[in-house]
């Protein structure tokens, strides 16, 4: 899938339309006068999310949105029509965020309208300024300007199962042989610097896999790519957690997993609660007494299930296919 997670767009609520200078000048009829109409208010600016989308890709091409203008009074007092607000859809999981990314306008939780921007109020046309001592005022109102501004769109990702683990623990290898996914693989280091999403299908349904981009010592405070990566993991059921069997020691190889568990409850407890599956990649290339002492070591630190396999060789990969699918339930 074409997947887009952040994009930066400019919001524009509709100018308020300028108010009218008339005057009533009716043949035969008694009492004339201003009869300036109001201008109409400008249209409002609304984020709506939905749930049939799961991508930005769309703000990609086009990054301008504008709520129409209120139209100008008229005479007879007639009042401008109001400017036609602007609906812009994102997927639930949205987070609208300042331009500087401090502060948060909507985290978009559930399917739902929000306000962003109300557009400018119409200016008073001249009967509204008519009294005992100017009763023929020929001023009036222009429209209050709609306000403008930049923000960036942040997509905490929906997916069933998010896959987590150190640069070039072998992610993005174990999503394109479970799903119809193309993910780039290479041998080194932060290949995938996006989430790539898979989809798992099972005579039971679909699962979605997402594979997110590796994590680094103190992520949770933002290096890496750590904050965009932990975000998405809080809309996963559940977390495979993939440790590489390849590494030289066993204390890196339990380094890396405590690493990566701390980050993750350092950014968030709840999240840090999710489901774990820890899934042992790489197990070809070391041998069944490295593969046992490892698991022996991870069993000390944690009750989540242990798997080992080796995509690849195809070792392992049938089990945890059925591990996942109970995530249907």
């Amino acid at each position: 899938m074409k997947f887009l997670d952040e994009a930066k767009i400019y919001l524009k609520a509709g100018d308020g339309g300028p108010g009218c200078v008339s005057f009533r000048r009716e043949k035969y009829v008694e009492f004339g006068g201003p009869d300036g109409g109001d201008g109409g208010k400008g249209g409002n600016v609304f984020f709506e999310a939905v749930n049939n989308l799961n991508t930005l890709i769309d703000f990609r091409y086009k990054q301008h949105f504008k709520a129409e203008s209120g139209k100008n009074g008229a005479g007879k007092n007639r009042t401008g029509h109001n400017g036609k607000d602007t609906v812009i859809r994102v997927p639930v999981g949205t987070v609208v965020l300042s331009e500087d990314k401090k502060q948060i306008y909507k985290d978009f939780k559930k399917k739902e309208v929000f306000l962003i921007l109300e557009g400018g109020s119409g200016g008073k046309g001249n009967h509204k300024f008519k009294s005992s001592t100017n009763q023929a005022p020929r001023h009036f109102q222009k429209g209050i300007k709609g306000k403008e501004i930049w923000v960036w769109l942040r997509l905490k990702l929906i997916a069933d199962i998010g896959f987590v683990g150190v640069p070039n623990a072998g992610k993005s290898t174990l999503l394109s042989i479970l799903s119809n996914a193309k993910p780039k693989i290479a041998d080194y280091p932060f290949t995938t610097v996006k989430p790539q999403l898979g989809v798992l299908r099972f005579n039971s349904g679909d699962l979605v896999l997402a594979d997110l981009p590796g994590l680094l010592k103190g992520a949770s405070e933002g290096t890496g790519l750590g904050l965009k990566f932990l975000a998405h993991i809080e809309r996963c059921k559940a977390i495979v957690h993939l440790c590489d069997l390849s590494e030289e020691s066993d204390l890196k190889f339990i380094e890396n997993y405590k690493m990566i568990r701390k980050e993750i409850f350092d950014y968030d407890k709840k999240v840090s609660e999710k489901e774990e599956i820890i899934v042992l990649s790489k197990s070809d290339l070391v041998t069944e007494k490295v593969i046992q002492k490892r698991i022996s070591l991870l069993k000390k630190l944690t009750h989540s299930k242990i798997k080992y396999i080796s995509s690849h060789k195809n070792i392992g990969l049938e089990n945890l296919k059925n591990d996942l699918q109970s995530f249907f339930k």
